[in-house]
């Protein structure tokens, strides 16, 4: 048995490795405030008893890449959280163009991806002064609260809104 102290390197390859920074970690954080909205509104929307268009007045983001599966709420975009950062001048002249005065961002939960992308839009809002109300012609950047499982585990009408609805997905997702 020898007594001599490690070298540097044993004592690196002894050492675990530090764990990888989260994929928001390469983007600033949010500074906006978190704005949400319920799944209650959200339904009234999709129903159509607002006065509210999907896909025009307003627009619903899944940011669910590995976890997009189960179904997605009807009309939405799937734009995986991971790449949103770097594309919001372009979400922004698209929703702008089209006039949408709502965006509905949402995940799993709409915890972590949901409200930190609302944000980041919120912010992207300011930096290009786009923070008139929405009757004046301006964008509200929203979380849905709840996300997608809040969604689901309301059941009743609200699945009638969820497009590929798979029960097992979301059974399974419950047992663990």
């Amino acid at each position: 048995m020898s007594t001599a102290p490690e070298t540097a390197a044993q004592a690196a390859q002894a050492a675990p490795a530090p764990a990888p920074a989260p994929w928001y970690a390469a983007f600033p954080e949010p500074q906006s405030d978190l704005k949400t909205i319920s799944r209650e509104e959200v339904l009234e929307m999709l129903k159509g008893n607002t006065g509210e268009k999907a896909g025009k007045d307003f627009i619903l983001v899944d940011l669910r890449r590995n976890d997009f599966e189960g179904g997605t709420l009807s009309s939405s975009l799937n734009l995986p959280a991971q790449s949103l950062h770097p594309t919001l001048p372009t979400l922004y002249t698209l929703l702008k163009s089209a006039g949408t005065t709502k965006v509905i961002f949402y995940c799993g939960s709409s915890t972590g991806r949901g409200s930190r992308c609302a944000r980041w839009f919120s912010d992207y809002l300011v930096k290009v002064g786009d923070t008139s109300t929405e009757s004046a012609g301006g964008i509200q950047s929203l979380a849905l609260l709840g996300g997608i499982k809040g969604w689901v585990a309301a059941g009743g009408e609200y699945l009638e809104f969820v497009e590929g609805f798979e029960g097992s997905v979301w059974e399974r997702a419950k047992s663990q």
